[in-house]
């Protein structure tokens, strides 16, 4: 499967042989009647996404002209509860969709995390390799962004990661959050488009391809990074490692993980019961194969 699918829009042409890691239902109860006031509530109004948006101005530091990105107003969102694997999840806005940073005049694109973290010798590859191809014009960016929009952006950016040579825990991160994008995208097209089986059997397809290559690069990280790294300290990656361990059926390693985690003397009550929770699961699967 070719990773970067999509980005011939901006000018990237053969890019199927880029090697990421090179060298490595319950019953309804009648309710009683409601009275005329009851009936006559209003229906909860969602606010639109726009509003938990800003415009952000950029210098890039790649071809020194300044642009404007989406940023998400962190106190306008609500945090809700996370998916097993630590997907960040916020009421009425997908806060990942806005991720990254792209240049729309020399094709620079990184996770906000990284962009401005670049050394000269990145720069120079940067240049030779996405900015000499890249059709400037071509990155026409709506007021908000669908997930086809989110996933092409943040593809840009792991094609740049490659380019610039960037650890193996940068371009593992970015995997990771395509894959969190592809979840959604499909939860959206389950909900709203159940018919469309052969659009959803292939973005599950992607999103797995996009996991493995997460796992694979996150493995490589931690046995030649140092901590933090993405932003996790060791507990959460060992806890992040165990889930998608898990996934994988690779108990023995999500066992190893997850004793890190229930040992530690850092980690906190809510992560160890999270551990505790999932040793819990893989106990369950080992006993079907016996």
């Amino acid at each position: 499967m070719n990773l970067f699918a999509g980005l011939e829009k901006f000018g990237f042409q053969k890019t199927e042989d880029v090697d990421l890691f090179a060298g490595k239902k319950e019953s309804v109860k009648e309710e009683p009647e409601k009275t005329e006031i009851e009936t006559e509530e209003k229906a909860v109004e969602i606010p639109p996404e726009e509003q938990f948006l800003l415009n952000k101005s950029i210098r890039c530091v790649v071809c020194d002209r300044t642009f404007s990105t989406k940023a998400v107003k962190a106190g306008r969102v609500r945090r809700m509860e996370p998916d097993m694997d630590l997907r960040p999840r916020h009421q009425y806005v997908d806060t990942l969709k806005y991720g990254v940073s792209s240049c729309p005049h020399c094709g620079y694109t990184s996770l906000n995390r990284y962009f401005e973290h670049i050394t000269s010798g990145q720069i120079r590859l940067i240049r030779e390799q996405v900015c000499s191809s890249f059709e400037a014009g071509s990155l026409d960016l709506p007021a908000t962004y669908d997930y086809d929009q989110a996933i092409d952006m943040h593809k840009l950016a792991l094609l740049n990661a490659v380019v610039k040579r960037a650890r193996n825990s940068e371009k593992a991160y970015n995997c990771l959050i395509l894959s969190w994008l592809l979840r959604t995208k499909i939860e959206q097209l389950e909900q709203e488009h159940p018919e469309q089986t052969e659009q959803i059997a292939a973005c599950k397809e992607e999103e797995e391809t996009f996991y493995q290559q997460a796992y694979d690069g996150m493995l490589a990280a931690v046995s030649s990074e140092m901590f933090p790294i993405c932003g996790m300290d060791q507990v959460t990656m060992d806890y992040l490692l165990a889930v998608m361990s898990y996934h994988f059926k690779k108990y023995d390693v999500a066992s190893k993980t997850l004793a890190n985690v229930i040992t530690s003397s850092v980690a906190s009550r809510k992560m160890k019961d999270k551990a505790l929770e999932l040793k819990d699961e893989i106990i369950k699967e080992l006993k079907k194969k016996k």
